[in-house]
């Protein structure tokens, strides 16, 4: 699937994820992938994507074409992914379909965040949770996660806390690999708001 993170320290943040695309059990490698990048910029915004590798070209898509998408604090988030998901529907054939007694239709999106705001994480259902250190996603976010919880006070950049991140994952998941892609934003003063 793929280790992807975000990490906020002092006034930087990074989002970091692996290269490997997955199809079952065939791996697409960087050195044979002509599109390996998980994460799509728009503006001062950095999103990476788990799950469907489809989900890269729709976004990029989307991010090129809609406007008034805003991802400037976790209720801006949620309103702009709330207005995609019908456009997801519509123009992207999106399925919403997950299970029977989900409350909501699902957009199938596990995505993490980061901009001048700070770093975000959103989930299928439309979830939203702003970060106050960092997150993982994807299928190696528990090695992720242990690494930049181990690192996090002894390294002093927040790159060099997620690129730990994302190794780590690479390391030990079997849909992670090398090289990674790493993305450092600076952080507006705090505001309070989130």
């Amino acid at each position: 699937m793929t280790t992807l993170v975000v990490v906020r320290k002092d006034d930087q943040a990074a989002i970091a994820a692996d290269s490997l695309t997955t199809f079952g059990d065939m791996r697409l490698s960087e050195p044979f992938d002509a599109s390996s990048e998980k994460i799509v910029r728009h503006g001062d915004t950095y999103v990476g994507f788990c799950g469907s590798a489809a989900h890269q070209l729709v976004y990029e898509n989307l991010f090129s074409t809609a406007k008034d998408l805003n991802f400037n604090s976790k209720s801006e988030i949620y309103e702009t992914f709330r207005k995609l998901h019908a456009t997801l529907k519509e123009q992207h054939y999106l399925n919403p379909k997950e299970e029977e007694e989900d409350a909501y239709e699902s957009t199938h999106i596990t995505a993490l965040i980061a901009n001048p705001t700070g770093i975000y994480g959103i989930y299928s259902m439309r979830e939203v949770f702003a970060f106050r250190r960092f997150w993982a996603a994807g299928s190696g976010r528990e090695f992720a996660l242990g690494a930049m919880h181990a690192l996090y006070d002894r390294l002093d950049s927040a790159e060099d806390i997620a690129r730990a991140g994302v190794e780590a994952g690479c390391l030990f998941d079997k849909n992670s690999a090398l090289p990674l892609q790493v993305v450092t934003v600076k952080l507006q003063p705090f505001s309070g708001t989130v």
